[in-house]
């Protein structure tokens, strides 16, 4: 199994790796260079809302988690919004992203989060099998209007 760990400063080209092979399955345009160097400073910004997790075995990143805290309005804890969940083609079917979920669950508690949660696309059947098996399904319908591209 692979340990999970916050990104730090020398984990980039593994990151990037990782991040444009989730890019290219889910094509999406607009990962230029300025802007794959902007997320990477977001990330290593202590002061920023966002984190990266990365699942490494065998000293190679096989699984990336993109997090993002923000205020709970409910409370004063803070809810993460887990944006991006991958696992390299060759490590799916493992237990990679389980193991990243439970690492952040425990994370989650550990720092006092109110909630950890996601979406998915309704078509993506291997996701959902997983997200079924560990979490709560919520009722309810996701809106969004694209502003600026």
């Amino acid at each position: 199994m692979p340990t999970i760990s916050a990104a730090g400063p020398t984990d980039r080209r593994e990151w990037e790796r990782l991040w444009a092979e989730n890019c290219a399955h889910f094509k999406a345009g607009g990962m230029t260079g300025a802007v794959v160097d902007g997320l990477w400073q977001r990330i290593l910004d202590p002061a920023s809302p966002m984190q990266a997790w990365l699942a490494v075995r065998d000293n190679r990143a096989i699984g990336l988690a993109h997090t993002i805290l923000h205020p709970h309005t409910f409370s004063f804890a803070v809810v993460c919004l887990l944006e991006d969940l991958w696992v390299t083609p060759k490590a799916q079917g493992q237990g990679v992203a389980t193991k990243i979920l439970a690492h952040l669950e425990a994370v989650g508690r550990q720092q006092g989060w109110r909630r950890l949660c996601w979406e998915t696309d309704v078509d993506n059947m291997p996701a959902r099998r997983l997200y079924d098996r560990i979490a709560t399904r919520r009722p309810t319908v996701t809106y969004r209007i694209e502003l600026n591209g």
